[in-house]
């Protein structure tokens, strides 16, 4: 019996989190028509997405395991970042920033591991 219990628990979560979420993201198109935004409100959304990128990726770089603050120059993740950053801002290329601060990072692992 317990097994059914759960089973059910299982399917109102699953109901509830998709109303949640079915609520969230379609409540607004009813009045996405008629309703704007004002233009400083506009600008400001423009840098949302590179905020929470970066909220997401400098813990992981500068906590890589999840405990100890590393800005020492013998954390891998620390200068492929840096790469990364280097990279990206002088050629403008998204391909070459990951593929080349990819080897720097995994190079770096590398002769980390062997010293």
């Amino acid at each position: 019996m317990s097994g059914i219990n759960i089973q059910l628990n299982e399917i109102y979560m699953l109901v509830g989190m998709t109303l949640v979420t079915f609520g969230i993201r379609y409540v607004m198109f009813p009045i996405s028509g008629r309703f704007e935004f004002p233009a400083l409100f506009q600008r400001g959304l423009r840098y949302v997405p590179p905020v929470v990128l970066t909220a997401i990726i400098v813990p992981s770089v500068l906590m890589h395991d999840g405990e100890t603050l590393d800005l020492s120059l013998t954390n891998p993740y620390l200068i492929g970042a840096i790469a990364a950053c280097v990279i990206g801002g002088l050629f403008k290329n998204l391909l070459l920033t990951i593929v080349v601060s990819m080897v720097i990072f995994l190079g770096c692992q590398w002769v980390f591991a062997l010293g």
